[in-house]
């Protein structure tokens, strides 16, 4: 099949903001999915509550759009009932990272075989733009007028550290890098993590005097530093920005996975 067979076209037009960078997300996702040779009849997508959560509603395949944060315990569920069956997660910073924490650290724990793509927009998007646990320090919210004081939630190192078999990150503005990032998640047993950051430019752009497109991914795509950069500098003993996003492939391993279709 081809890579626009996987859309719902009766659903379209999309509810996304002019400019989001999830529907960037969504095809990077879809194509890694048709390089691994997938089928809308053995590859289920769940999501939870959220913009980026929408995005299964766009897509052929049989989906959950579940509740608030409890995404990755639906797809604990439909893996374990079902093996064979191919299971992607659509996330976001606040869904999984939020109230939904809990179930991402056990999930990486018992590393279980799923691939979970998350829109890190920095903010509560769809409900109001308050800020979130990854809003940067010094940003502006509905919930953060006066700038978020609390630090980031690094959500790619949390996921190395709990036992993820795979994780990545990279941004919207790197759509090759992504989708690469996206496929090796897929073929990789066990539980798969890549992270993309994405422009939200009406709840968080405009608040962040960031408020037209191209402002919000040129700051995507000056605010990060290759993890390979990173080694190097710090093999040489010199300073790494603190004010750099690390991009790139943080981990891949073979821990035991559950849910692996024997």
């Amino acid at each position: 099949m081809s890579f626009e067979d996987w859309f719902r076209e009766d659903r379209l037009p999309h509810i996304y903001c002019t400019g989001c960078g999830n529907g960037t997300v969504i095809n990077c996702t879809l194509e890694a999915v048709e390089q691994m040779g997938w089928t809308v009849d053995d590859t289920v997508f769940i999501s939870g509550i959220g913009c980026s959560s929408r995005a299964p509603g766009y897509i052929k395949t049989d989906s959950l759009h579940t509740t608030h944060g409890r995404a990755l315990a639906f797809a604990t569920g439909v893996k374990l009932a079902n093996p064979r069956l191919h299971v992607v997660v659509f996330t976001g910073d606040g869904d999984l990272a939020a109230i939904g924490g809990n179930h991402f650290i056990h999930a990486c724990r018992r590393n279980i075989d799923l691939t979970v793509v998350c829109m890190n927009n920095m903010i509560y998007g769809m409900t109001g733009g308050q800020g979130s646990p990854c809003t940067p320090v010094g940003a502006i919210s509905t919930t953060t007028p006066y700038g978020a004081a609390e630090p980031v939630f690094d959500l790619s190192e949390l996921a190395v550290t709990a036992g993820a078999n795979y994780v990545a990150r990279w941004t919207s503005y790197h759509v090759r890098e992504l989708t690469k990032a996206v496929q090796a998640g897929l073929e990789t047993p066990g539980f798969s993590f890549i992270e993309a950051l994405t422009q939200c430019p009406t709840a968080y752009g405009r608040r962040n005097k960031l408020r037209q497109v191209s402002d919000m991914v040129q700051y995507l795509r000056t605010s990060v530093i290759l993890v390979q950069k990173i080694q190097r500098m710090r093999e040489r003993g010199e300073p790494v920005p603190e004010d750099k996003i690390p991009v790139g492939e943080f981990v891949r391993r073979n821990r035991p996975a559950m849910g692996v279709q024997k």
